[in-house]
C-alpha cells in the first residue's frame, strides 16, 4: 500500500498581503501549517524588504502558477538618493555616495526611457542561478557575480511624490522586472546614485487589495474561517484566457488525457461564443463542466488537447 499525502487537500488562491521582514518562503510555510495544504506555491517572489501581495497557490491552483507570473504587476516604491548599496535594497551596504540630488523636472524628463521594453541587469542579490548556484548566495560569500542585462517590460512609470533626498513612484510592469534595478538605474541616468528604501506590490493581475487578506489575519482565523473568507477559485487568474463550455462526455475524455475534435457548426459556434479565435494559430482555454474547471486546452483548428488537467 502506498503512503497517503500528509495534510488536507486544499484548492485555490491566496492573495496574501506579506509584511516587510519576512521572506516569501516563510510566510508560506506558515500558511500550509496554518491550513495543513498538501500542496502549496507561489506566484512570483517578494523580498524580505518588500511588502504586498504575494500570490500563493494551493493544491490543483499549482498548475496554473504561470499564468498569474504572466500577469502585469503593481508597485509603489521609494527610490532614496544620495547612497548606493550593494543590494540595491535599505539592507544592504552602502559602496558608493553622491552629493547630487535631482529635481523634480529633471526626475520626470528621463521617465520616458525606463517605459516600454528596456535593457535591465538584474541586482547582484537575486535569485537568479549562475553555474547551479543562487546569485545572491555567491554574492553573500563575497563572490562576484555577472549577470547578462535582458528585456523587461514597463508598461507605466510615473512620479508620485517628490523630495530632494527621496522620491516616491508607481510602476506596472511585466514579469522580471526588477524594481531595485530600476532605481539604481534611474539614480544613474540622474547623474547620482540610489537605492530602494520602501517596496509594496499593490497587486499582481486579479490579486490586489479587493481579495487580499494580511497574513495575521489569516492566522488569526479558524482553519474552516479562513478557507471561507481567504481562498479564491482556481479559475481566478484565469480571466484572461477564454472558457469552453463542455459536456459531462467531452469533460471525462479531457480527464482521461484524450483530445477533443470539434468539426461540426454548432461546435465552432460554442467555440465563437467562448472567444476562440479560430486560425490564429494555437490558443490557450480554460475547459468548463458544469461551472467546474476541467483543463487548461491548447486549441489549434478544430482539435482541442489537454495541456493541465485540474482535479476539482
Amino acid at each position: 500500500m502506498g503512503r497517503s499525502k500528509k495534510g488536507d487537500i486544499v484548492n485555490g488562491w491566496i492573495a496574501l498581503d506579506k509584511p516587510v521582514g519576512m521572506t516569501s518562503t516563510q510566510a508560506l510555510g506558515k500558511v500550509r501549517r496554518h491550513l495543513n495544504a498538501q500542496k502549496i506555491g507561489h506566484g512570483g517572489t517578494l523580498d524580505p524588504l518588500a511588502s504586498g501581495i504575494l500570490p500563493i497557490a494551493l493544491g490543483e491552483a499549482t498548475k496554473t502558477i504561470p499564468y498569474i507570473q504572466d500577469h502585469l504587476k503593481t508597485y509603489r516604491f521609494t527610490a532614496q538618493w544620495g547612497e548606493q548599496r550593494n543590494t540595491d535594497d535599505l539592507e544592504g551596504h552602502v559602496i558608493a555616495t553622491s552629493d547630487h540630488r535631482p529635481t523634480q523636472a529633471d526626475i520626470e524628463a528621463i521617465l520616458p526611457r525606463f517605459t516600454g521594453e528596456i535593457m535591465q541587469t538584474p541586482p547582484q542579490f537575486s535569485a537568479i542561478k549562475v553555474d547551479g548556484e543562487r546569485a545572491y548566495d555567491i554574492a553573500r560569500d563575497g563572490g562576484e557575480v555577472v549577470l547578462a542585462p535582458r528585456i523587461v517590460y514597463i508598461e507605466t512609470l510615473d512620479l508620485v511624490e517628490y523630495t530632494p533626498d527621496r522620491a516616491v513612484f508607481q510602476a506596472y510592469c511585466g514579469k522580471g522586472t526588477y524594481i531595485r534595478s530600476l532605481a539604481r538605474d534611474m539614480a544613474l541616468a540622474l547623474g547620482t546614485v540610489g537605492f530602494i528604501a520602501e517596496l509594496r506590490r499593490e497587486d499582481v493581475g486579479p490579486l490586489g487589495p479587493h481579495n487580499a487578506i494580511s497574513l495575521d489575519s489569516l492566522l488569526n482565523l479558524d482553519h474552516s474561517a479562513a478557507l471561507e473568507t481567504a481562498l479564491l477559485p482556481v479559475e481566478t487568474v484565469l480571466d484572461g484566457i477564454p472558457a469552453l463550455n463542455l459536456n459531462q462526455q467531452e469533460a471525462a475524455r479531457l480527464k482521461n488525457g484524450q483530445m477533443l475534435s470539434f468539426i461540426s457548426r454548432p461546435d465552432a459556434e460554442r467555440l465563437q461564443k467562448a472567444g476562440v479565435m479560430m486560425g490564429n494559430g494555437p490558443e490557450t482555454a480554460l475547459a468548463v463542466y458544469n461551472g467546474t474547471p476541467v483543463a487548461l486546452v491548447e486549441i489549434e483548428g478544430v482539435d482541442i488537447h489537454p495541456v493541465r488537467v485540474l482535479n476539482l
